[in-house]
This record gives C-alpha cells, structure tokens and sequence, in this order.
C-alpha cells in the first residue's frame, strides 16, 4: 500500500464515517428529535446526547486509520505479511462491529440479560483476544451508534479494552515467564 493510497483511505473512512453519523443524526431529528441516552439507563442520571457522535466517530476513524497505517508501515515490505494484517485487522474491526451491533438490537428490544451476557463475554474475550486495538474499539462505538449513540459505548469498551491492555501487557507475559520457568 502506497503512501498516497493509505492517505486517500483515511479519507474516504473518515468521510464515510461522516456522512453515516450525519444521516443518522438527520434521520433521528426527522423521526421525533435527536435522541439522549442516561447513564447506566436510569433517568436520575445525566443524559448524553447522539450529537457527540458527531465528534467522537470521527475521532476514532482518524485515530485507527493513523494506528493501522503506522503497524503496517513497521512491518517489512513483504506484502503477505501486510495483507495478513489487514486481514486481522478487518476480521478485529467487523467482529466487534457485529458484536455491538448484535448488543445494541438485543438491549433495545428488551433483553438486557443478553446484552449484559455478551458485555461479560467480551470482557472474557479481551482477556486473551487485544480488543484494546483501536479498529476494535472503532467498530465497537460505530456499531452501536444506532441504538445507543457514541459515548455509553465508548465509556464501555474504553473499560474493557482497559482490562484487555492490561491482560496482554501485564499478566500474560507474567503467565508465559511463570510456564518457562517451571520445569515439568
């Protein structure tokens, strides 16, 4: 991938990105007003309106697009190894788009249990998976923008993909220094 190509890329994911909030933002203001969302769905709380979509959806396609073109460029210009990583890299950013997806239609028609379900699953998950990745964490928030707009997904999955880092930097080379050094 050429420097010129990566860069027409983040463009056309960050407009599209845009455009999606956008009409959905629109679309929303059509049908009834923009709606807010309460923290932790109690209505004594604060609400957050879909308008911070508009910001933080955007943010986070420049920031995995930047992310993703900085792990591909580090690696050497073997493009097997480039296209395995784009590879990983969209399976990462399309199974948390589902997931979230999946999460948000399953809170919303009134089975919080399964939403509650796959949030401790995902915890489970980033425990062995790096969903900290920012692609990951993209997909996540643009994935549940729908039903429950931008920042209660963030906050979320930036708690998750917390314990996740944490996991993977911390514990797992702990559990690898600790099977190494027992002898069987």
């Amino acid at each position: 991938m050429t420097k010129s190509n990566s860069k027409k890329l983040k463009y056309y994911v960050i407009a599209a990105t845009i455009l999606f909030v956008a009409a959905h933002l629109l679309w929303e203001h059509l049908n009834g007003g923009i709606l807010s969302h309460h923290l932790l769905h109690r209505s004594d709380y604060p609400s957050i309106s879909n308008w911070w979509g508009l910001l933080i959806l955007p943010f986070l396609a420049w920031l995995s697009t930047v992310r993703i073109e900085k792990r591909v460029t580090l690696q050497p210009d073997d493009a097997l190894v480039r296209a395995k990583i784009l590879r990983v890299l969209l399976i990462g950013f399309f199974c948390m788009l589902v997931l979230s997806f999946v999460q948000s239609l399953s809170f919303s028609a009134g089975y919080e249990n399964v939403a509650i379900y796959l949030s401790l699953g995902l915890v489970v998950v980033g425990l062995f998976l790096p969903i900290y990745r920012t692609e990951c964490i993209f997909g996540y928030v643009f994935g549940s923008i729908v039903s429950t707009g931008a920042i209660i997904p963030l906050i979320g999955i930036l708690v998750i993909a917390g314990i996740s880092w944490f996991s993977h930097v911390y514990i797992k080379p702990l559990v690898f220094r600790v099977i190494r050094a027992k002898p069987l």
